[in-house]
């Protein structure tokens, strides 16, 4: 019989962090590689009012976004060091420390770490070497695994629906069946209700009232970090 494997999944944003981390690492590359770029804020913040107003898909946003503040392709040795130093920062000053509590129970009590994330795996992984995690499941550039980066986004962008399709998708790359696996989900956004109902052991970590509302519900347990 195969051994169970016991793996946990957690969602960064506010969820591991205390802050959101996308805006601030756009401003903080602009800053570091560009900082001509931050003229360029107010059409970022017109890229937002049309996401929050329907007109422009999250995915298209995202790629517009890294456009206005980091160039629509650069080089990836050239920002590589602004990448780490932002790694640092969030690690330094944006961890919630019972979050660190609960990374450290589940890798003692043998469970694969993973971060699914929305945000960039350019920054993610960084960020997840720094606290022990195992993998990274996060939203890839079009130009994964070459010299430069463009403002493009690969594939799906690892949100609500399209996480758990990659959770699934990197679950059976790894050889793990569903049956095969003990998985424990943590979020704080209701849009990973998706991840959550797909774990044997979910749970709603900091989260905002509509998670709060899904998690009474569903009887899922409610984490204060």
């Amino acid at each position: 019989m195969q051994r169970v494997q016991k793996i946990a999944i957690y969602d960064m944003d506010r969820t591991i962090t205390v802050r959101g981390t996308y805006a601030a690492f756009l401003v903080h590359m602009a800053l570091s590689v560009a900082p001509w770029r931050l003229i360029l804020l107010p059409l970022v913040g017109l890229i937002m009012l049309g996401y929050i107003l329907k007109l422009v898909p999250r995915s298209r946003a995202k790629e517009l976004n890294q456009a206005l503040l980091m160039g629509r392709r650069v080089s990836r040795a050239r920002i590589l060091p602004a990448v780490e130093a932002y790694a640092d920062k969030v690690v330094t000053t944006n961890i919630r420390a019972g979050a660190l509590a609960q990374i450290a129970a589940d890798k003692a009590a043998g469970c694969r770490l993973v971060i699914a994330s929305a945000s960039y795996r350019l920054y993610v992984e960084p960020i997840a070497r720094r606290l022990g995690f195992d993998h990274v499941i996060a939203t890839d550039h079009f130009t994964q695994g070459v010299d430069y980066i463009r403002a493009r986004i690969a594939g799906e962008n690892c949100y609500d629906t399209a996480k758990l399709r990659m959770i699934e998708a990197w679950m059976a790359a790894e050889g793990v069946g569903r049956l095969q696996a003990h998985v424990r989900a943590y979020s704080d956004h209701v849009t990973d209700a998706p991840m959550l109902d797909f774990a044997d052991e979910p749970y709603a970590a900091n989260p905002h009232k509509p998670l709060v509302t899904l998690a009474k519900l569903k009887g899922w347990p409610i984490l204060h970090w």
